[in-house]
């Protein structure tokens, strides 16, 4: 690492601590040289895998498309800011733990209904009309229905594990 102020090449490390919940390492250096000292941060470098489109295309992962797409089905509803950032955060995750160099859109836009039905149920239905390309009504309803379902079903586990 060179020197900011002198240019020198000779540092050394002073004092190390984990920041950004772990994700970034803070490092506190002194030049051997001038004397100086000063601060670098050090995160982890992970590739992201591309995504395949339906059309057999392939994309550089672009996490602002991503929220982008999050942010259109969850505009106007109830949802923390910290939460859709870590939503954001989770789906990346899932993205590099398949080691995978492509991911198809399909597994992605999957990853993302999952994420939407935990922080909101009318963001979900929202995204999902649009991923699915519900056709009608009908298609609507049955969607609803599998979501008043599983909720129904969640909330009878809860009442027998209480």
């Amino acid at each position: 690492m060179h020197c900011p102020f002198c240019r020198a090449q000779d540092t050394k490390v002073i004092d190390s601590r984990l920041v950004a919940e772990g994700e970034q390492v803070r490092r506190r250096r002194e030049c051997l040289a001038c004397g100086e000292r000063f601060t670098t941060y050090e995160l982890a470098e992970l590739v992201m895998p591309h995504i395949v489109k339906q059309d057999g295309t392939r994309q550089p992962f672009d996490e602002n498309k991503l929220r982008a797409g999050m942010l259109r089905s969850l505009e106007k509803r109830p949802v923390a800011t910290e939460a859709i950032e870590a939503a954001l955060t989770r789906i990346k995750q899932q993205l590099r733990a398949t080691g995978e160099r492509e991911v198809r859109s399909r597994q992605l836009g999957e990853m993302v209904m999952r994420e939407l039905r935990r922080l909101d149920q009318v963001a979900y239905v929202r995204f999902a009309s649009v991923y699915r390309d519900f056709q009608d009504l009908q298609e609507f309803r049955e969607e609803i229905d599998r979501l008043t379902q599983e909720q129904d079903q969640s909330e009878q586990q809860g009442e027998l594990n209480v």
